[in-house]
């Protein structure tokens, strides 16, 4: 006899918002990336200008395959920039690398919240690894502690997630005045790059929202006294 677990429910839910919003933010970089900007800088040279303005000289910009795997490296402050932003002139490239700077500004400055996060890394890798070991042997064993105590460590990889939100709100608020007041971006491209910038948002709400919804699953399967 096949039994369907309701629960299931929950981690397709968080699949299909995964999807969508992937699917969103590849859709809208790729249509901005055909509209040029009138500054005629690269998505490169928008990101050495904003670093300068700000008085960040110790970052390097680096240019990284892949696409949209852009991403600021505290840990050796490199600014990471893909194939298709590193040398494009699009208001959708620019946007990108104005954001990985917005990371930067916040490494500078102590941003709370991204600070908050790095300490997290390290814990957060550790419990999302670690907890179906624990809820696993739990359930072998018969033993609640052991399950609760993977469900608390799955938690910590969840909070992680929810941590990043604000993190990327702020750097992508940073990216768009910084844009603003140097003049790189007029308001109608300032625009576009809003579009771009807020599609990215939507993967990480959409990644929150898959873990937070795999969380729920985890205690509504585990989380009584009984055995399922």
């Amino acid at each position: 006899m096949f039994y369907f677990d309701s629960t299931y429910i929950l981690v397709l839910i968080g699949v299909v918002l995964s999807l969508i919003a992937s699917a969103m933010v590849k859709s809208t970089f790729n249509r901005y990336s055909k509209v040029t900007s009138r500054s005629g800088m690269t998505g490169a040279q928008a990101a050495e200008a904003i670093l300068r303005a700000n008085g960040i000289y110790d970052v390097s910009i680096q240019r990284v395959s892949g696409s949209l795997t852009d991403h600021y490296d505290p840990r050796n402050k490199t600014l990471n920039l893909s194939e298709p932003v590193y040398g494009s002139m699009s208001v959708a490239a620019i946007g990108v690398a104005a954001h990985e700077c917005g990371h930067a500004i916040q490494h500078q400055k102590a941003y709370a919240p991204l600070e908050f996060r790095g300490a997290l890394v390290p814990v957060a890798n550790f419990g999302s690894g670690a907890s179906w070991f624990f809820i696993i042997a739990g359930l072998f064993f018969s033993l609640q502690p052991l399950i609760l105590i993977g469900i608390i460590m799955f938690s910590l990889a969840v909070l992680f997630q929810i941590v990043t939100l604000p993190v990327e709100f702020n750097a992508s608020s940073r990216a768009v005045s910084a844009l603003g007041n140097l003049g790189i971006l007029g308001q109608e491209e300032l625009g576009h790059t809003r579009k771009v910038l807020s599609a990215a948002a939507l993967t990480y709400v959409a990644g929150a929202a898959a873990a937070i919804l795999q969380l729920l699953r985890l205690i509504i399967l585990f989380g009584g006294s009984r055995r399922d």
